[in-house]
């Protein structure tokens, strides 16, 4: 047995240990004039299957090829060719390659409740989840905006940020004038799309009207209130948010039964009842309302995790990652607390979480029959609400999609194309495609095989009889610009830990 000497064998670990250090020191919030990702497994977000390995070239910001390394092998008889060459690269070898993810429905937040959450927090999670474009609905534009402007120059870590700010602040417009008017203030501050709720309906048809003459799509975030789908069929909403608003349209009495003392300003009472409202639609009409969101390019961003505390509120209170990675503020936010939105917990019951255990089951049925319909859906996770972490909440959304039928290829085209394909960016991101921007994400593990991998902590696999950790997002690439995801993620435990310790007493 040949014998090897104990100090090359340090040595040579540490020069290992070194390089891939370099690396991440020479890559991470970067961009490379040229970078080449060798040997890639892709999943294009088109829904058809992996393939590969490639050599994806990136030039500045824009993929420009994707050169199969078994043609590039056997272009070198004779050596008068090679595999692209030039530049920095990341070796991809045993990872798969994905479009950058697209959150559908989320929140860009500084604060919970009036106490400040450090932005970074958040923007360096959702770079460490593989986020390059989140569709942020209702945050402060005054905030937002140069947020957004500085991330696109460079001049910020973050995903790409689309800007759809709350049509309704006060004043609230009331009148079709006024809605034209608010339509008109937000184009001319530069927003990229509008988000409402709780509006009337002849204020609802101008809202609309007036976004498509200047070009801006519009989130409905519908409520239990005066309109329902099919003023969104009607009038040419681009997403409904959440799920209110469709099995509303369902009922044949036209409301959903409620007790005589409940009030929907209540949070529980909302809540409670929400839980009841699928079993009341009936499924042929729904089958209606499904067909009509399609017929009129309706989208759907359904935020399945969001709502997952009301059917198991023991796990959503209990989620392992919270333990490094939960910020104070917002732990102290989701605490049961009638002043907090979400924070509805109050009595909760197993006759409660029974039937939104039923809810979803209805829901998730919904959900396969408008896309057997041709509907578009989009992933979103609206985190930061009811025990819901950045990132962490994505990926979960991304499961229960998977818990309701579908095929993990198909709910990776949801969370990138898909959501391209609502922001109107089909044809810049959401594919690994020659010409596209340079968003992609490169996964330590196959997400067709276990979605699990795509938690930014990891998870855990039994190998050769040993419990090992694996998973994670290794390198987020937004626009051309490398980030480390363990780098992100130890950045981001610095940040909860430096809180933590900052917090009064008790």
């Amino acid at each position: 047995m040949p014998r090897f000497s104990t100090t090359w064998f340090v040595l040579a670990f540490v020069g290992v240990a070194t390089t891939a250090q370099a690396q991440v020191s020479t890559l991470h919030g970067k961009r490379a004039p040229r970078l080449i990702i060798r040997n890639a497994l892709v999943i294009d977000g088109t829904g058809t299957p992996a393939s590969g390995p490639y050599d994806i070239v990136i030039e500045n910001n824009r993929i420009t090829a994707l050169v199969p390394i078994a043609d590039a092998v056997a272009a070198t008889i004779g050596a008068q060719t090679s595999r692209p060459q030039g530049g920095v690269e990341i070796d991809a070898k045993g990872k798969y390659v994905l479009p950058g993810f697209i959150n559908a429905h989320a929140h860009v937040q500084d604060e919970r409740a009036g106490t400040p959450q450090e932005l970074a927090y958040e923007l360096k999670i959702w770079l460490a989840s593989g986020i390059t474009s989140v569709r942020d609905v209702g945050s402060d534009t005054r905030k937002t905006i140069p947020l957004r402007d500085r991330i696109n120059a460079g001049q910020a870590e973050g995903p790409r940020i689309f800007h759809y700010p709350m049509f309704n602040l006060p004043p609230v417009p009331n009148s079709d004038a006024e809605a034209r008017a608010r339509v008109q203030q937000l184009k001319q501050q530069g927003v990229d799309g509008i988000k409402f709720l709780g509006t009337k309906r002849d204020v609802m048809q101008a809202l609309l009207d007036e976004a498509k003459k200047v070009g801006l799509r519009v989130a409905h975030h519908a409520a239990v209130e005066e309109t329902n789908a099919w003023d969104d069929i009607k009038y040419g909403t681009t997403t409904i948010e959440h799920w209110y608003g469709i099995p509303d349209a369902a009922i044949i009495d036209g409301v959903q039964t409620f007790p005589p003392d409940f009030n929907i300003t209540d949070e529980t009472h909302r809540f409670r009842y929400a839980g009841r409202l699928w079993r009341e639609a009936d499924p042929a009409r729904l089958k209606e309302v499904l067909a009509a969101m399609v017929k009129a390019n309706v989208a759907w961003v359904p935020t399945l995790d969001i709502y997952e505390a009301s059917r198991d509120l023991q796990r959503a209170q209990t989620q392992p990652w919270f333990r490094e990675y939960l910020h104070p503020t917002l732990e102290e936010f989701f605490k049961p607390n009638p002043m907090n939105h979400g924070s509805y917990f109050i009595g909760w019951t197993s006759v409660d979480e029974a039937y939104w255990k039923e809810n979803y089951r209805l829901w998730f049925q919904a959900l396969r029959d408008f896309e057997r319909m041709g509907g578009t859906i989009a992933v979103g996770d609206d985190a930061g609400f009811i025990y819901q972490l950045y990132g962490w909440g994505y990926v979960r959304e991304m499961e229960l999609e998977q818990e309701a039928g579908f095929n993990p290829l198909k709910i990776i085209q949801h969370a990138t194309s898909n959501g391209a394909k609502i922001l109107g960016k089909e044809n810049e991101i959401g594919r690994i495609r020659p010409g596209w921007l340079a968003d992609l994400i490169i996964v330590n593990g196959n997400p067709l095989e276990n979605l699990k991998v795509l938690y930014p902590s990891g998870t855990e696999t039994v190998r050769n009889g040993k419990i090992e950790k694996t998973g994670g997002v290794e390198w987020t690439i937004r626009d051309g610009f490398t980030y480390h995801g363990p780098t992100l993620l130890r950045e981001v435990r610095e940040i909860v830990t430096k809180a933590r310790a900052a917090r009064p007493a008790s």
